[in-house]
């Protein structure tokens, strides 16, 4: 099992700036590829960012390409994500996810782990 909690999240200006973290617990944090995903009131749960166990390969959304950067401190246990230039169409729920294996993954089918999620909410 791998326990997921987020932080980070809150309200801020178009244009500001964020940084998202996902602690993890319960298994070796660098066997898991990581992800974090997106949720806005009545869509779907959609793909923002991947990368693999080391950190030395990741993959973006086209929407987020450019000002979002994702990245792992292994020796922390801890997943980030730096939101730079944010929209008002980036408000929604962000949720960090992990699964086992050495390759990047973009489907919210893809993940076994979950967290619970944190609010960002740009305002125009």
């Amino acid at each position: 099992q791998v326990q997921l909690v987020e932080s980070g999240g809150g309200l801020v200006q178009a244009g500001g700036s964020l940084r998202l973290s996902c602690a993890a617990s319960g298994r070796t944090f660098s066997s898991l590829g990581m992800g974090w995903f997106r949720q806005a009131p009545g869509k779907e749960r959609e793909f923002v960012a991947a990368i693999i166990w080391s950190g030395g390969s990741t993959y973006y959304a086209d929407s987020v390409k450019g000002r979002f950067t994702i990245s792992r401190d292994n020796a922390k246990n801890t997943l980030y994500l730096q939101m730079n230039s944010l929209k008002p169409e980036d408000t929604a729920l962000y949720y960090c996810a992990a699964r086992s294996g050495l390759r990047l993954w973009v489907s919210v089918d893809e993940y076994d782990y979950w967290g619970q999620g944190t609010q960002v909410t740009v305002s125009s």
